[in-house]
């Protein structure tokens, strides 16, 4: 095996010696963008090709560098090849493993390329890559709700305004509010992956090359959609970071709020939702606690994916073109959110999957504090009332029932009578839960038919974000 002297560095020719070690602590990266050996082990792969193309390789040196990029890859991917201290990056101890393998032949590889563009195309294959597995797990998570909204079609539950009780709602619509911006967290994933699918590869350093190399052929290997247009901009552009960081937070928001949600209904207060004993915890001193971790963290962890969106904007937001070393400071955040939600959704999906939901407790609740005010209101308009008037009307209804302590349907037909000429006893046929949500038929609310309605279409485009999310756009 051909050996190599000395440390790898991609740069110090004109250099006397070597940097002090403040500035190697400060500049070394490695610890955390070693993760993208695999993207750039591919990217070389594609590079090597073109070069070839181009007259830079012989078949024989095209030959033993795609060998040794993959023995290389293999003992990456079994911990037999490691960066080390005295590696920058994650390029430089791929080279130094390169050169280990091939020896001055392993140099030839970098023509034509720079770190610059080697990273932007290796953080765009990464969270390409990421992406859908990202997505699996949103769609796991929309699963498990959809599975709970789909037992729970026609069980009342007192939807809320204000944290107040408004009108009753189907526990099983409930669910699937969830669900629909899990579903446009799922279309933001896919209009980013149609931006981010550029490969900046052949852009150098910043200013393209003068080497006759093909940044179209190396985008199609690398299963981007086309080469960028600008190589300044190639180098520059971190927009699909901050985008994919903006989608992230924003996922983390959702979560959040779901999170919140099972806080309040596993409380004694309200009760409606038992959370299985795996997938919930206890107290060390206090031993009748059953803690909705699982949910705290999901509104925890919304801050840490906002966090990391702030990072990178305001990292960016007065860099000049364009290449600059702050855009280190990219990878952490979205490495971090990646992280964060490989670990938090599936945690959320199995809480949701198995918590029990009180159907009694639920049934009792949704008709308490005057729910069904909305339903007199609306049966007045119908009989031609104007709704400014009904309004009133039932608000007059709601201050007596409030005064006596009494719900809507326990006062009689003389007090009917007495708030309103308008009032009569067949006003009782509106006042039930089962009569309200039996009246919203409209597409959309929360009647049984247009939640079962949801049921289908939300499931239909699960189906094919499954589909989406098991694609593989990265060459393995």
């Amino acid at each position: 095996m051909p050996e190599t002297e000395g440390p790898t560095r991609l740069w110090g020719g004109r250099f006397a010696g070597g940097p002090a070690d403040a500035l190697a602590r400060l500049s070394v990266s490695v610890h955390f963008d070693w993760r993208l050996a695999p993207y750039d082990i591919a990217a070389s792969r594609a590079h090597a090709r073109v070069l070839a193309a181009a007259g830079l390789l012989d078949p024989d040196e095209l030959g033993q560098m795609l060998a040794a990029l993959d023995d290389l890859e293999s003992a990456c991917a079994a911990g037999e090849f490691r960066p080390t201290i005295e590696d920058e990056d994650v390029h430089t101890a791929l080279e130094r493993g390169l050169l280990e393998r091939l020896g001055t032949l392993g140099g030839k590889l970098r023509a034509g390329r720079s770190r610059n563009d080697q990273v932007a195309t290796d953080l765009r294959l990464y969270l390409r890559d990421h992406a859908r597995g990202v997505a699996a797990a949103v769609v796991e998570l929309a699963d498990a709700l959809m599975e709970q909204a789909g037992r729970h079609v026609d069980t009342p539950a007192p939807g809320l305004t204000h944290v107040q009780h408004a009108q009753p709602v189907s526990f099983g619509h409930w669910l699937l509010a969830h669900v629909q911006p899990l579903l446009r967290d799922l279309e933001r994933l896919r209009d980013w992956d149609e931006r981010a699918a550029l490969s900046p590869l052949g852009s150098g350093a910043l200013a393209g090359s003068s080497l006759p190399l093909d940044p179209t052929a190396v985008a199609k290997e690398l299963g981007f959609k086309a080469p960028v247009q600008n190589s300044m901009d190639g180098v520059a552009d971190r927009d699909f970071a901050a985008e994919f960081l903006f989608i992230t937070s924003l996922l983390g928001v959702h979560l959040s709020r779901l999170g919140e949600e099972v806080v309040l209904w596993t409380s004694t207060e309200f009760g409606w939702v038992i959370l299985d004993d795996a997938f919930a915890t206890g107290s060390s001193i206090m031993p009748q606690k059953k803690n909705a971790d699982i949910a705290e963290l999901a509104r925890g962890k919304a801050g840490r994916l906002i966090g990391g969106l702030v990072a990178v904007l305001t990292m960016l937001k007065g860099l000049p073109l364009t290449y600059d070393r702050d855009m280190q400071e990219d990878k952490e955040p979205v490495f971090d959110a990646v992280d964060t939600l490989e670990i938090l959704l599936p945690a959320l999906a199995g809480m949701i999957s198995t918590m029990t939901v009180r159907v009694d407790r639920l049934a009792a609740a949704a008709p308490v504090g005057f729910s069904l005010a909305t339903e007199v209101a609306d049966w007045l308009v119908r009989k031609g009332i104007p709704f400014r008037d009904a309004h009133e009307i039932t608000g007059s209804l709601v201050a007596l029932c409030a005064a006596r302590e009494c719900e809507l349907e326990d006062v009689t037909d003389d007090d009917l009578k007495a708030v309103s000429e308008h009032l009569d006893p067949s006003v009782r046929q509106v006042l039930s839960v089962r009569s309200a949500l039996a009246a919203r038929t409209t597409p959309g609310s929360t009647g049984p038919g247009p939640v079962a309605d949801q049921l289908q279409i939300a499931g239909d485009k699960l189906d094919g974000w499954r589909t989406w999310a098991a694609e593989q756009v990265v060459p393995r």
